[in-house]
């Protein structure tokens, strides 16, 4: 797995946990994540699993194309966002958990109609279990998808960049 110094990107995938989607549920998922991007989406997804949700925009570790991903997403501290690479409780985290290890400075979100530039890193420790305390109260669903699998859910925390230092605002 190819990680960036600093980023925290290090869950392995575990050797329990439901078998990711086939064929049918990916092109299911494509297909939500394409819509999420639109107006009517954004307006239909606003709440995800009964959460607010984001579009995450990553682009690819191998193809270096652009992936959207409409995720769950909860506040974190001083303006930041968190998101869980649950998949549901597979046994693999979710591509786009790779494509943000890969690219950790190159991810976007769009919030409200609005398109923030953001760095991902990866929660670890009491930083890890004070977030996810957070995230099972507001969603239970979280814990039931962590009982599944024998991997940690890697918790993400999303952190808007800086418009200077953020080569794509130029």
């Amino acid at each position: 797995m190819v990680t960036r110094e600093g980023s925290g990107f290090d869950t392995r995938a575990g050797s329990r946990g439901n078998r990711p989607p086939g064929t049918v549920g990916r092109w299911l998922g494509a297909q939500t994540d394409s819509l999420g991007g639109t107006k009517i989406g954004r307006r239909v997804y606003r709440r995800l699993m009964g959460c607010d949700s984001l579009l995450l925009i990553t682009v690819g570790r191998k193809s270096g194309a652009e992936r959207r991903h409409r995720l769950a997403c909860f506040p974190g501290d001083g303006g930041s966002w968190l998101i869980v690479a649950a998949a549901g409780g597979t046994v693999t985290n979710p591509a786009w958990y790779y494509n943000l290890a890969a690219h950790p400075e190159r991810a976007r979100i769009e919030v409200d109609g609005r398109i923030i530039a953001v760095r991902a890193g990866q929660l670890h420790g009491a930083e890890r279990a004070d977030a996810w305390r957070t995230i099972i109260a507001a969603a239970p669903q979280f814990a039931r998808f962590q009982r599944k699998t024998d991997r940690e859910l890697p918790v993400i925390r999303l952190t808007p960049r800086s418009a200077s230092a953020d080569p794509s605002n130029r």
